[in-house]
């Protein structure tokens, strides 16, 4: 899945990226430690409805919340601790229900950038840790039936090759909050079904 999303994001990656390399180097960091250290007890302990219900409801008040910030700082304006502040993000995206994209713009919003430059950064520090993700996984693989990989690879590659173009024709310049909204209500889908298998 991860390499479908990846040449995706290579094959969407038409323009020249003008994020400083500095900050880029530096947004991969954070996540690339937390995957190291914790990428096991992360998986043990994180990946029930419950806490991905927790995750989503609270990705969605972080980009309501982040939405609420102004500013017209430019991509090229990024300074390392900005780049620090993208890839305490994307580290939170190790959490399941936690987006990488939506954590990456939510704290660039924060941080004063536009919409079109909070995505711009997002794309910018996410593509070389989804590479890095795709590295991690091969050597992690303990092999499986090619056919469902290759199929999830394939669906990943789809929904981000369709995604991406959706939000550069309509997303990129607008609100974080039909994201917002939309992760709640999911958390809060996640939530009744879990009430109703309690009750049953």
């Amino acid at each position: 899945m991860h390499a479908g999303a990846a040449a995706a994001q290579l094959l969407g990656h038409r323009e020249p990226s003008t994020v400083p390399r500095g900050v880029v180097a530096l947004a991969c960091a954070p996540p690339a430690l937390a995957g190291a250290l914790l990428r096991g007890p992360i998986e043990r302990r994180l990946g029930t409805p419950a806490t991905i219900a927790a995750a989503l409801g609270a990705g969605g008040a972080a980009m309501a919340a982040a939405e609420r910030a102004r500013g017209g700082r430019a991509r090229d304006d990024a300074r390392l601790a900005d780049g620090l502040a993208l890839g305490g993000a994307q580290a939170l995206a190790l959490i399941p229900g936690v987006s990488r994209s939506g954590a990456a713009r939510a704290v660039a919003r924060m941080r004063g950038f536009g919409p079109r430059e909070a995505q711009a950064l997002s794309d910018a520090v996410g593509l070389p840790i989804t590479l890095a993700a795709v590295a991690s996984s091969a050597r992690a693989s303990t092999g499986g039936d090619r056919g469902t990989l290759a199929l999830g690879a394939a669906a990943a590659f789809a929904s981000t090759l369709a995604s991406g173009a959706l939000l550069r024709r309509v997303g990129a310049a607008r609100s974080l909050y039909p994201f917002a909204v939309y992760r709640v209500a999911l958390a809060a889908a996640v939530v009744r079904r879990l009430r109703e298998n309690e009750r049953r």
